[in-house]
C-alpha cells in the first residue's frame, strides 16, 4: 500500500503575495485621501510629520500621495516582502512588520499618522489591528483609514434584487453571485455607521467621512458613481479621518 503526499493548501498569505492579486480601489481614492491627510498635517516646513503606510502593497499609492505630502517623511510597512521589494521603488523607507504575531516592529507614539488603506476588510481580527495602530500614533496623531462600503449605492440596489453585493467574496478561487469578476480576499465589510462605531470604540475620535469612487464601476455609471461620493454613507469607498485623542494610551 502507498501513500501519496498532498501539497498543503495555499492560505491567506500565499493569496496575497500573489502581484496580480489588486491592491487597491484606484487612484481616485489615493488622491482623495492624501489631500485628508495633507490637510491635517499642514505644511511639512513648519515641522515634518512622520506617516506610517501600514499596508503599502507595492507603494503606488504612496507615489500618487507624493506630491500633495511633499517634505513629510512616508515609511512604507508591509508583511510581505515581495510587496516591499516592489514598494522600494518608489518609497526611499520601507519596513516589514505585521499588525498581528507580535504587532509592528515600532515604538509607541513614534508616528504623527497613519495611512490604513484598503487593508481593514482583508483582517481576521480588525480589533488588535486598530488596537497596534493606536499604539505607534502619537497623543493627537491622525489615522487615515479606507474601505470599501458595503452599503454602496448600486449595493442597494443588488441586495433588493437578491444579488451578491460588490466588494463581498464568497470564495478565493472565484466570483459566485455578484458581478464583477476579480477576487481580492475581502473578509469584512463595513457601512458608514458601522465603521464610525468601531473606530470609536477602539479608542478613536472620528474627525470627517467623506467618500471616493471605484475605478471597477462600469463607464456609463462612473458619474453617478462620483456624485454620490457627496453622501459618504451611499460612496463606493469611505474614507475616513480619524485621530488619537490627546490623552490617550
Amino acid at each position: 500500500m502507498t501513500t501519496t503526499q498532498r501539497r498543503p493548501r495555499p492560505g491567506l498569505r500565499d493569496f496575497y503575495e500573489n502581484p496580480s492579486v489588486p491592491v487597491a480601489s484606484g487612484d481616485a481614492r489615493s488622491l482623495r485621501q492624501a489631500r485628508m491627510l495633507a490637510d491635517a498635517l499642514g505644511p511639512a516646513v513648519a515641522a515634518p510629520a512622520t506617516v506610517l503606510d501600514i499596508g503599502c502593497g507595492d507603494g503606488s499609492a504612496a507615489l500618487t500621495a507624493a506630491p500633495l505630502l511633499s517634505g513629510h517623511r512616508v515609511i512604507g510597512v508591509d508583511w510581505s516582502q515581495d510587496a516591499l521589494r516592489r514598494a522600494r521603488t518608489h518609497m526611499s523607507d520601507v519596513v516589514r512588520g505585521e499588525l498581528t504575531d507580535g504587532g509592528l516592529p515600532l515604538a509607541d507614539g513614534c508616528a504623527d499618522a497613519v495611512l490604513f488603506s484598503e487593508v481593514i476588510e482583508h483582517l481576521v481580527d480588525p480589533d488588535a489591528a486598530l488596537d497596534e495602530l493606536r499604539r505607534v500614533l502619537r497623543p493627537g496623531g491622525h489615522l487615515m483609514l479606507s474601505t470599501p462600503n458595503l452599503a454602496a449605492w448600486y449595493n442597494r440596489a443588488l441586495l433588493l434584487a437578491g444579488v451578491q453585493p460588490v466588494f463581498s467574496e464568497v470564495s478565493l478561487r472565484g466570483i459566485h453571485g455578484r458581478p464583477g469578476s476579480e477576487v481580492v480576499g475581502h473578509l469584512r465589510l463595513y457601512t458608514a455607521r458601522a465603521l464610525r462605531e468601531f473606530l470609536t470604540a477602539s479608542g478613536f475620535e472620528v474627525v470627517r467621512m467623506a467618500g471616493a469612487p471605484f475605478h471597477g464601476v462600469p463607464r456609463p455609471l462612473r458619474a453617478l458613481d462620483r456624485a454620490a461620493c457627496l453622501l459618504p454613507s451611499a460612496s463606493s469607498i469611505l474614507l475616513v479621518h480619524a485621530r488619537k485623542p490627546s490623552g490617550g494610551g
